[in-house]
């Protein structure tokens, strides 16, 4: 008898103990591996971010360094790996909602307009309505950032390529942050910044400068607004080429862990809880780093306003099908579309996340 009312009691405290870390876990964000390929979630406005990797169309751009990405490139790029991804990109966007495709989507590493008008046009969303937001930007491969929107979701106001100049290195280029300003639900403004951050070729520690650069050009552009609207709704989203706890986000962005130590201007990392527990979008040898992220400020935080978040309300999408087995390191990584020169045939070296908005109802 004794034995059973142990054994029960250890029962008690388990279902406590993996019904905490449930709560734990829907409190911190989520990586979503659906056993099928849809995900289920009561929301009203999905917004998803993905770097899609090399995005390149099979024209030769003479301003900039496609070269590799040619049919006579090093990559051998043509139109039947053209076509696959396309469709590569057009499953990942078909599957990551539950119910129709997401509100908004910002995309990193797409060469032009082009291969997001391709994208629209030889796919089912050709039948949605999607509209583009795109400027070409000085990279010196000429990879850009972009949004595709739903017009009957979000209504642009107006949007900016904010051009980055380096004061260390004023003949150095780099992709453009892109502002978008559009309303919502019941004419709700929302702030949208679409980041790729430069790179960590050449190292970590001799590049950091150029991403705090290009956070605090955000940080002060973010700042003006908030000078004139204090309760603005600001995302920041994007591939960042650093992690939450990197000074580019966590310094000159401020971008941080919890909301509770946010103070006013502040932004919150909503990738944090999950980096924290080692979770990322991207695999370089045996780590995950988290490069793509929500930050976003504190008017979203409240549940009060007609259009709010949750920091729960943030997601890894990691189905099956968007991994594979990693020969060299333990586990799995992004089934990417190369890898080097060799053509792998996947969708990207990242996965894309995303984020949820609720409107309140009168």
């Amino acid at each position: 008898m004794i034995m059973s009312r142990n054994l029960f009691v250890l029962l008690i405290a388990g279902f406590l103990v993996w019904t905490a870390c449930q709560t734990q876990t829907a409190s911190m964000g989520t990586v979503v591996r659906p056993k099928s390929d849809v995900t289920w979630a009561d929301y009203d406005f999905r917004i998803v971010t993905y770097n899609v990797e090399n995005f390149f169309d099979l024209v030769d751009d003479p301003n900039t360094a496609d070269d590799d990405f040619l049919p006579w490139g090093i990559n051998r790029w043509n139109r039947e790996k053209y076509d696959t991804k396309i469709k590569r990109i057009f499953k990942v966007i078909a599957n990551i909602s539950s119910w129709e495709y997401p509100a908004v989507i910002t995309l990193t590493e797409i060469e032009n307009r082009g291969v997001l008008e391709d994208l629209i046009a030889s796919t089912p969303l050709s039948e949605s309505d999607y509209s583009i937001i795109h400027e070409e930007s000085p990279d010196p491969r000429g990879i850009d950032v972009a949004v595709l929107y739903r017009r009957s979701f979000f209504r642009p106001i107006k949007h900016e390529a904010l051009r980055i100049t380096f004061p260390t290195d004023p003949s150095g280029r780099t992709r453009d942050v892109l502002y978008v300003e559009g309303l919502v639900h019941q004419d709700d403004t929302l702030h949208f910044y679409i980041c790729h951050f430069p790179s960590r070729r050449g190292g970590e520690a001799i590049s950091e400068p150029k991403r705090v650069h290009v956070a605090s050009v955000v940080r002060n552009h973010i700042d003006s607004i908030l000078q004139v609207k204090p309760n603005a709704q600001i995302i920041v989203t994007g591939d960042f080429n650093d992690e939450p706890a990197n000074s580019s986000m966590e310094v000159a962005l401020r971008a941080k862990d919890k909301p509770e130590n946010m103070a006013y201007g502040d932004l919150y990392n909503m990738m944090f809880p999950m980096y924290k527990r080692g979770y990322g979008t991207y695999k370089f040898q045996t780590s995950w780093n988290m490069l793509d992220q929500f930050a976003i400020s504190a008017a979203l935080l409240d549940s009060t306003s007609a259009v709010y978040t949750k920091p729960s309300a943030v997601a890894i999408y990691q189905p099956e099908w968007l991994e594979v087995s990693d020969d060299l390191n333990p586990g799995t990584k992004p089934f990417r579309t190369y890898s080097g020169p060799n053509y792998l045939g996947g969708y990207s070296d990242h996965f894309p996340v995303y984020m949820d908005l609720y409107f309140r109802r009168e």
